[in-house]
């Protein structure tokens, strides 16, 4: 038992050492650890956990997965624009155009999905963060699957679509 708990401190620190050096890179946070000496891994460990525990319990769960789904990817999309590469601008833009769906369709039905759906707002906080991970890249399939199929018949879109898609392995 001593050893699994030694292995786990073990891992807990690493991660902790690794996000403090990823967010190293950002001049805010620095600035932010210099002025509270507070380690920046262990203020965004607990940002995140006040995030996360105000959503689940429905505390201005509204405004913060709204915040989510609009900061980050904001951040992101800026920075998107001032690279060459067309990707992470497909990216970005997949991401707004399916965001702003589910916001528009949100809008006409959120008290009846917040009296029948239980966690409604926890599971928006992880359904954004689907659409948003480049990893993931949830807003593509979103867009593929469901919203291109359907916004096609009222638009000219081609039938096939304008980003070129990866050529299957030959074999």
């Amino acid at each position: 038992m001593a050893a699994q708990l030694q292995q786990l401190q073990a891992k807990a620190e690493y991660f902790v050492a690794q996000l403090d050096k990823e967010l190293a890179k950002f001049p805010q946070i620095v600035k932010f650890e210099q002025t509270t000496h507070v380690p920046k891994a262990y203020a965004a460990i607990g940002s995140f956990s006040i995030f996360v525990i105000l959503i689940f319990f429905n505390i201005f769960a509204g405004f913060l997965t709204t915040l989510l789904g609009f900061v980050l990817p904001a951040y992101f999309s800026m920075r998107a624009l001032e690279t060459k590469g067309p990707e992470d601008d497909i990216q970005w833009l997949t991401y707004w155009t399916v965001f702003g769906f589910f916001s528009f369709l949100e809008s006409f039905s959120v008290r009846l999905l917040l009296y029948y759906v239980p966690y409604y707002y926890t599971i928006k906080a992880l359904a954004i963060t689907w659409l948003m991970l480049p990893q993931t890249q949830g807003a593509k399939v979103v867009y593929g699957k469901f919203l291109r199929p359907v916004l096609a018949q009222f638009i000219k879109a081609s039938p096939s679509p304008a980003v070129p898609q990866a050529a299957p392995a030959p074999q």
